[in-house]
């Protein structure tokens, strides 16, 4: 059973920091480029970024580069944000996608997390 159990989410104020965690089991996880999706109220799902195993490439969304910090180790994934706005209200999924490529596209993941809920006061 492939399971990815997201969590780390909170409240905060701005200008304030979070650090997302990703746990990752049932896939052999250097077979998959595994990224950061939110989805803020209203608005459509954005790959926050993104990292392949191939070759250490990172994807990161203009809107969030210089700010967050995606790393992967040993069936586990973190999004270290910083320099936290309310803009980045969201919840905030794992997701996975077998290929050596990145992938900004959340329609072509194939295996997601429950998501955790990140607020960002003023």
């Amino acid at each position: 059973e492939v399971q990815l159990q997201a969590s780390g989410g909170g409240l905060v104020q701005a200008g304030k920091s979070l650090r997302l965690s990703c746990a990752v089991s049932g896939i052999t996880f250097d077979d998959y480029a595994m990224s950061w999706i939110r989805q803020a109220p209203g608005k459509e799902r954005e790959v926050v970024s993104c990292m392949s195993k191939s070759d250490g490439s990172i994807y990161y969304a203009d809107s969030v580069t210089g700010r967050f910090i995606i790393s992967r180790s040993n069936q586990q994934m973190f999004l270290q944000m910083s320099g936290l706005e309310p803009e980045d209200t969201a919840t905030y999924f794992c997701a996975g996608k077998r290929g050596p490529a990145l992938y900004s596209d959340p329609g072509r993941y194939e295996y997601w997390g429950q998501g955790t809920q990140v607020t960002v006061s003023s």
